[in-house]
């Protein structure tokens, strides 16, 4: 059988809620918002795929340094290197 190359591609344990977790989020998570130069983390959620970043970026911490339409940018280091990240306020947590 040939190798699925999807974007959840390989995500069996690390986007999996234990069941008592599942089901849809409170609606405030969703409706969260981030001033540019707070410090966020990125934890994706499941079960939203909208908005949702790349595997490689799950549970990273990084600076919003910007809003494209509903979504945030975050910038992240990734080995040596500062990248973008566009993801929806679901995907990610306040940082104190």
């Amino acid at each position: 059988m040939k190798k699925s190359k999807g974007t959840r591609q390989g995500t069996r344990k690390i986007l999996r809620k234990k069941p008592r977790e599942k089901g849809l989020i409170p609606i405030t998570r969703a409706l969260k918002e981030f001033e540019e130069g707070e410090k966020a983390r990125i934890k994706i959620e499941p079960s939203i795929h909208k908005g949702q970043p790349h595997r490689r970026f799950h549970g990273k911490t990084g600076m919003v340094t910007g809003k494209q339409g509903d979504a945030f940018i975050v910038e992240v280091k990734d080995g040596g290197k500062i990248k973008k990240v566009i993801a929806r306020s679901e995907h990610l947590r306040k940082i104190k």
